[in-house]
């Protein structure tokens, strides 16, 4: 085999190892955030709906648990009844990345907003995802526990979060996302 070859070889062998996902952030159980389904929401779905534009079937944030100056914990029950599920996959539903990552978008998106005194007169836009990774696969009957922290403060309308979706104690998807908070016209 060439050399091109075995090299190449070498690099699928080292990116599909189970070792590669061996990261001290997936092993570490302090970054898991405690979710307790009976806890009461710091934001219920009325006050979500009050802050966010989206609206059923888009509306991927059920309730806010956690929500401090620089983070946020919200939830979203994920059901066979989600509208994806009949075309993302017939017979083996899984919830399509990008809607969890829009989850995630909505969930950093009440965050910027509760810094504004008056978030119904504004908006946030979401300008862009680095790094971003699934790591497990989502199905019915998961709870996601969306997890958001601002990684610098807000200037100038914009922000730079860190977000990850967990599904129990399992790291199912993450990323850094751009977004920019804006007044209404």
């Amino acid at each position: 085999m060439p050399n091109s070859q075995a090299n190449f070889v070498d690099f699928l062998r080292l990116i599909l190892s189970p070792t590669m996902y061996k990261e001290p952030h997936l092993k570490n159980r302090a970054n898991v955030p405690p979710y307790d389904p009976g806890a009461p929401a710091v934001c219920d779905i009325k006050q979500i709906t009050r802050m966010l534009p989206h609206r059923y079937p888009f509306q991927m944030v059920d309730k806010i648990i956690h929500l401090d100056a620089k983070s946020i914990i919200g939830v979203k029950n994920v059901t066979i009844n989600e509208p994806f599920f009949q075309g993302h996959f017939p017979g083996n539903p899984i919830m399509p990345g990008v809607l969890q990552v829009e989850a995630l978008a909505q969930t950093g998106g009440v965050l910027v907003l509760s810094t504004v005194p008056d978030p119904e007169n504004y908006l946030t836009y979401f300008l862009g995802i680095d790094g971003c990774r699934f790591r497990k696969m989502v199905v019915p009957g998961d709870t996601l526990v969306l997890h958001c922290e601002l990684l610098a403060d807000i200037k100038r309308g914009f922000s730079k979060m860190q977000g990850r979706v967990f599904v129990g104690e399992q790291l199912a998807c993450e990323a850094i996302m751009l977004a920019q908070i804006s007044k209404k016209q």
